[in-house]
């Protein structure tokens, strides 16, 4: 799932001295998604066909990986590579038997075939043979006992000139050889031949029993171009995964879905190409706010954010909030009331909210909406917030948008948005780490960071899916104790929050492939090269959160490393809050 829709929904009423409970606010999606635009692989079962009604498309070729078939969804494809391979074998000039002016004139001259050197110039010329093309056999009555010294190849071999025996080119020079050779040579071409015929063709070996196994053999025959072998895989795949199967059946579906998709479009135009529907605003709040209850992914990263939010501005009169993906701003409702709630008084708020199109659709209206809502909050606890709205992609923010004032303390909040931001991996500019130096020139109090951690950005795509499949599988799992495989809810909550973010990281490249995420320590790496030292979280807000996660599963794990915080499942880290300053 793009984790970024998960931080999207305000936590209303968690208290963030010690309210651990299950309290959920409708929040609205603030991830960038484009319409889902992929390929559905023509399966009439596909887990994806009933959510995407998609037109018919041609694409090129272009994936930097690997080079998939080029085809629309009817089925019509031309091969993607065409492989010529010369069928006329050069050999060595030193072997090669030229013709004088003696012969030229009719008297024949050979080579003395003894001794070891000349045996060895025998051997590489009955090897040259076999690797020529066939002589049929009307050539080869043709070439007797008198006239076998004079053969020459047939012109329409596509024979390459070979060097001289002095350097200078020639065209095709006869060759002579002793008819025993010729015999010779024959004959160990007749047997290869009949080798190749009478040897079977190797068949792929199917894992079974280990389905993990078998989507990993289907991305590595994607990714070696071996097409064949990876719809005989594919089949046998489908025929083993299900969206209301165990964890790794359902996310075997989604994964085969990307899969196919990237074979059919090599996922360079997927995002631009296709024309696919959405769920309504309304629906998608419901998956979203479900997700919310069972997992406590989206409270863990509210309740990290805003606790070093909160330290940072504990003695601050003016405080500047900016949202990189304000969503609804429901996550600022705890955080205003634990200002409102500060002794000796609220300080002023202001807070810039950075908005995009997939935000206003899922809000169902534009920032005017998040505007009211924070109006209204700042009644209901008597503290003055004011709201800047900002209506532009994350990456096309510039400073003097921001309108810093003079004396505010700034606080600027990444919830799971700056890996859709690229890097230097998609264009030179680096607009990720330049984003940050931006960040960094308003001098802030704080800058807090949600992500995901995973490692999806730069790795080619085996080690992607791979990866892939292992944070997904952890996921899944983790949804698994909370809703009954055959619930629809579980369903529509997995297709419409995760399967998204699945199929753009298996089936998409360059600037079409937002989901790019990073570990922990390649965050760090990109902040303190733009300045930034860490902010260590609140240590009473790690307490809270660990009763938190502790009150879902106990499979739940939080690891707190340099001061910053790891929330897994099972010992697979899935998200990584951070602050820095």
């Amino acid at each position: 799932m793009d984790m970024q829709q998960m931080y999207s929904y305000g936590v209303n009423g968690v208290n963030l001295s010690s309210d651990s409970s299950h309290d959920s606010t409708p929040m609205v999606p603030d991830w960038i998604i484009t319409p889902m635009k992929f390929g559905i692989g023509g399966s009439p079962n596909s887990p994806l066909s009933s959510q995407f009604d998609c037109d018919t498309f041609t694409t090129p070729c272009n994936s930097q990986e690997q080079c998939s078939s080029t085809e629309n969804l009817s089925g019509v494809s031309p091969a993607c590579n065409s492989f010529e391979t010369d069928s006329y074998y050069q050999t060595n000039p030193s072997t090669t038997y030229y013709l004088n002016d003696q012969e030229r004139q009719g008297s024949m001259v050979f080579r003395d075939m003894s001794g070891p050197q000349n045996m060895k110039l025998a051997l590489e010329e009955i090897e040259s043979a076999l690797m020529s093309p066939d002589i049929n056999e009307d050539e080869a009555t043709t070439m007797g006992h008198g006239d076998f010294h004079g053969y020459t190849r047939p012109e329409n071999l596509n024979q390459r000139s070979r060097p001289s025996y002095h350097g200078s080119p020639v065209s095709q020079p006869a060759t002579y050889i002793t008819p025993k050779q010729q015999k010779t040579s024959h004959g160990l071409k007749a047997e290869k031949r009949h080798r190749a015929t009478e040897e079977p063709r190797h068949e792929i070996q199917v894992p079974q029993g280990n389905l993990k196994k078998l989507l990993i053999e289907c991305a590595r025959a994607l990714s070696e171009n071996r097409m064949d072998d990876f719809d005989k895989l594919v089949e046998h795949a489908r025929s083993a995964v299900s969206v209301s199967g165990d964890p790794i059946q359902r996310l075997g579906a989604y994964m085969v879905e990307g899969l196919v998709a990237r074979k059919r479009s090599s996922g360079a135009v997927i995002y631009g190409a296709l024309n696919c529907k959405q769920p309504e605003g309304k629906d998608l709040l419901s998956y979203m706010r479900l997700l919310y209850e069972i997992c406590p992914y989206m409270k863990f990263g509210y309740m990290a954010a805003n606790g070093a939010i909160a330290e940072a501005f504990r003695n601050e009169d003016r405080v500047h909030i900016i949202d990189f993906q304000i969503a609804q701003g429901t996550q600022w409702i705890t955080l205003i009331q634990a200002l409102a709630a500060r002794p000796g008084g609220p300080p002023h708020v202001r807070i810039t909210g950075i908005d995009d199109p997939v935000s206003q659709y899922a809000r169902g209206d534009g920032l005017a909406k998040v505007g009211s809502m924070l109006a209204l909050m700042s009644e209901k606890f008597k503290i003055p917030v004011e709201f800047h709205p900002v209506p532009v992609f994350a990456s096309d923010v510039t400073r003097e948008m921001l309108n810093v004032k003079h004396g505010e303390a700034v606080a600027v909040n990444f919830p799971l948005q700056l890996h859709h931001t690229p890097d230097e991996s998609v264009d030179v500019t680096n607009p990720r780490d330049m984003l940050l130096r931006v960040v960094k020139s308003l001098s802030p109090k704080v800058v807090t960071l949600i992500e995901q951690e995973s490692n999806t950005n730069t790795t080619p795509f085996l080690m992607r899916f791979m990866e892939a499949l292992d944070f997904y599988s952890a996921m899944f799992e983790s949804i698994d104790t909370a809703l009954g495989r055959e619930t629809k809810e579980r369903i529509k909550v997995e297709e419409q929050c995760l399967a998204r973010d699945i199929v753009n990281v298996i089936a998409c490249e360059g600037r079409e492939r937002v989901e790019r995420h990073e570990l922990l320590g390649k965050w760090r790496v990109r902040f303190e090269m733009a300045g930034f030292r860490p902010f260590p979280l609140s240590s009473h807000v790690n307490l809270v959160i660990r009763g938190l996660v502790k009150s879902y599963s106990q499979s739940y794990t939080l690891v707190e490393t340099d001061g910053a915080m790891l929330l897994g499942w099972q010992n697979r880290n899935l998200i990584s809050a951070s602050a820095w300053c």
